[in-house]
């Protein structure tokens, strides 16, 4: 079944229940009331006629044997009102009056006129008389103190039921037109859903926004959409890893404002708001080339769609490759420094130095057991003590001291949590290994790292020997592509993507020159706001 024809027998269906219990709900209220009011009435004329000196006087008398005539004189009192009938009766049920004038000085059909005459009763109940069926209400006629008749007011069911059947009648009339209204809503609403949805079922367009999502990100060109109001409507893997390397998730950009990831760019944008146009403008010190679409509708204005690439020439191509062959050298010399120790290990074996070889073993895992066992017993998390026993292999490796400072202590969190704080403390670790190594003519290459959250506060710190930043580049590090490393290294991404997520986290990073000529850095994250993205 189709959605619209799904959703129009669904909601008739609904609306018609709801139509049948409201509509039975009033009209039980209303026979209900109805019937209250009656017998309200009718008491309320019953007490004030049992109170009439002349009525008082005809029952006394008729008490006495005597007659006494009110027949016109109760009939004018009907006329006066909406009753069926009066009939006053002595205390004997022996009528004084009524509307048959054949029937005046015969016995009251029924008992329920007893209570009025036995015990001096104001009630009301529903029995048929010689009149037919009737709501009847009784009411005592006292003189001295003592009942001596009563007086019945009636209002004949047939009567009652023709008022009340007219009642209906507006009530229906009234109920009709509001369910033909809704009907005509539903179906007005199904046909715009038809032309707003194109007469696409929900699965084809939950798949063709798969589709569309897959097709963005095949393409190699970053693609971002974003509002009116300049918030990110949409991205592809491409602009994500552009903005931030891919540290972050596709859904940390949506509804997000692009001047938060990318100010140049945003400004790219308003510059020639709503029209199309081509411009460039950098990421750190990376160049990049835009093409800007505007979305236009007959609404107006949705939004752009900005198409954005690498503007690279003959000479930046190559110092890319040049940087992927020196990487592949550098691995190439690790395998083989491995290599070389796994074969005095085996020389030391072959020719019977077995103590040698023990103590070959023994130097080589001392530190790093002892930097498994401090790691263990603080970093609870484990995707962040993983990490710090790799950076100790990194620095073991390259000849720098690494050591966690004796106070750290960091709990375990969520995955998405932990992997951000990995992204962060593995850049500053690895910015600090090579500052440390670059300056090891100057000072003994050394790193410290300090982790806590035992306050309201998450610290990351990273204390390195190196010779520090360069004052040129000291207001801008933190900027993509600016970087204190060698020309000929992959630089200025890691402190950018650490920017991205203190951002992110509304954190604060900070850095300084101490006075034991170390660089530090320092991150301060709030414990409430990283709870806010658990």
């Amino acid at each position: 079944m189709k959605l619209k024809s799904y959703l129009a027998l669904t909601t008739v269906a609904t609306t018609s229940s709801i139509v049948i219990v409201v509509t039975t709900a009033i009209f039980f209220l209303l026979q209900n009331l109805h019937q209250e009011g009656i017998e309200a009435r009718g008491l309320e004329l019953a007490r004030v006629i049992a109170h009439d000196p002349k009525v008082i006087n005809a029952v006394d008398t008729q008490n006495k044997r005597q007659n006494y005539n009110i027949q016109s004189y109760m009939e004018d009192i009907k006329t006066r009102t909406d009753a069926s009938f009066i009939v006053v009766v002595d205390k004997n049920a022996i009528r004084l009056n009524h509307p048959d004038p054949g029937k005046v000085g015969k016995h009251f059909i029924g008992n329920d006129i007893y209570p009025a005459l036995e015990q001096g009763s104001e009630y009301s109940s529903t029995a048929s008389g010689s009149l037919g069926k009737a709501i009847r209400n009784f009411s005592p006629i006292y003189l001295d103190g003592k009942v001596i008749g009563a007086i019945c007011i009636g209002y004949l069911s047939e009567k009652t039921s023709d008022l009340l059947l007219q009642q209906y009648g507006h009530i229906g009339a009234l109920i009709i037109i509001v369910y033909l209204l809704g009907i005509s809503t539903i179906i007005a609403f199904v046909f715009k859903m038809k032309r707003t949805f194109l007469d696409y079922e929900p699965e084809f367009i939950v798949n063709k926004f798969n589709e569309h999502e897959m097709v963005l990100d095949s393409i190699r060109d970053a693609i971002i959409a974003v509002d009116s109001n300049m918030n990110i409507s949409t991205i592809n893997n491409s602009a994500i890893k552009m903005l931030s390397m891919g540290i972050l998730g596709r859904y940390d950009y949506v509804n997000q404002p692009l001047s938060r990831y990318s100010m140049p760019l945003s400004h790219l944008v308003l510059a020639n708001h709503g029209v199309f146009h081509q411009g460039d403008f950098n990421i750190g010190k990376l160049k990049y080339r835009a093409n800007v679409y505007p979305i236009n509708t007959q609404k107006g204005l949705l939004g752009h769609a900005i198409v954005f690439f690498a503007n690279l020439d003959q000479s930046e191509l190559e110092h890319e490759v040049n940087y992927l062959k020196n990487y592949t050298e550098l691995l190439r010399s690790k395998t083989h420094e491995y290599s070389n120790k796994l074969n005095v290990l085996s020389g030391m074996l072959q020719i019977g130095k077995y103590d040698e070889a023990v103590d070959f073993i023994q130097q080589e895992t001392d530190n790093y057991q002892s930097i498994i066992h401090k790691i263990v017993l603080s970093v609870t998390d484990s995707s962040v003590a993983g990490l710090l026993l790799a950076k100790f292999n990194k620095a073991s490796k390259i000849g720098v001291k690494y050591t966690i400072d004796v106070d750290t202590n960091l709990s375990s969190y969520e995955k998405n949590i932990s992997e951000k704080l990995v992204t962060m403390i593995g850049n500053l670790i690895d910015n600090a290994l090579l500052a440390a190594w670059q300056n090891r003519n100057n000072a003994e290459p050394e790193i410290n790292v300090y982790l806590s959250d035992r306050s309201n506060h998450i610290i990351l710190e990273v204390q390195d020997s190196g010779a520090g930043v360069p004052e040129n580049i000291s207001e801008n590090i933190l900027e993509f592509g600016v970087s204190s490393k060698y020309s000929d290294e992959q630089s200025g991404i890691g402190l950018y993507l650490v920017k991205q997520l203190v951002n992110y986290f509304h954190g604060s990073i900070d850095w300084e020159r101490t006075e034991q000529h170390t660089t530090l850095f320092s991150i301060y994250l709030d414990k409430n706001e990283i709870a806010n993205y658990d």
